[in-house]
């Protein structure tokens, strides 16, 4: 586990530093977000924290500019607990969000479940077929499978689908799934969202509990729960 940590407060990068250490990681640091890129283009992190209010540049402009050349999980850090920083930090791709002040040992526990969530993503694009309980996915035969019997999704359904899976475990905005699914030129709304994902839980049935909706924010594909 190689961790950077990132935050212009000295004391809250020793302790981090120490508890990750301590679980037998490796932890580098960086006091400002320009450090922060500049270290994840010279090596290759398990996951990021980054502070959000620091100097030269905040750590929402960090994690944009190392989405331009790498795809590291990050786990926001900031003192700011309103709605819109948690929002905002996640249409950036964050994949998680802590607010000050924080115990250690949820930010270690964080660490541990965003890094078994990265290791699933690669796994799987190893794998043309995800399986889930009665679940069955065929990512290239553009096919899913409820108890043995073929479902019948409409297009957008396979591709909301997908990206669920491919994003197990993240939160993801309805506006993030507008982006990503329906496209940045679409012109709609968040209940174009909210309609197919009713309808991809219908055709999915019992396997529906896995579309987790996360109130006032948007959508989980959960298999844990």
């Amino acid at each position: 586990m190689k961790v950077l940590i990132v935050d212009d407060e000295e004391m809250i990068r020793a302790v981090l530093k120490e508890y990750v250490e301590f679980e037998g990681g490796e932890a580098m640091e960086a006091a400002d977000g320009m450090e922060a890129v500049k270290m994840c283009r010279e090596y290759d992190f398990d996951v990021v924290l980054m502070d959000v209010m620091m100097p030269k540049l905040d750590g929402f402009s960090a994690v944009k500019e190392i989405r331009k050349f790498k795809d590291v999980p990050v786990i926001m850090l900031s003192a700011r607990s309103e709605e819109y920083d948690k929002l905002f930090g996640f249409e950036l791709g964050s994949d998680d969000y802590v607010t000050k002040p924080f115990s250690p040992k949820e930010v270690m526990a964080r660490i541990h479940a965003v890094i078994k969530r990265s290791a699933k993503g690669k796994t799987r694009e190893t794998s043309d077929v995800y399986e889930i309980e009665g679940l069955k996915i065929d990512f290239k035969g553009r096919n899913v499978f409820v108890d043995g019997e073929k479902a019948e999704l409409t297009p957008k359904e396979y591709e909301l689908l997908f990206y669920f899976v491919e994003n197990e475990g993240v939160a993801l905005t309805r506006e993030r799934l507008l982006n990503k699914v329906w496209g940045y030129d679409f012109y709609g709304d968040d209940r174009t969202v909210d309609t197919h994902v009713k309808m991809l839980r219908g055709s999915l049935k019992e396997y529906r509990k896995f579309i987790v909706t996360l109130r006032g924010l948007g959508y989980k594909f959960d298999t844990d729960n």
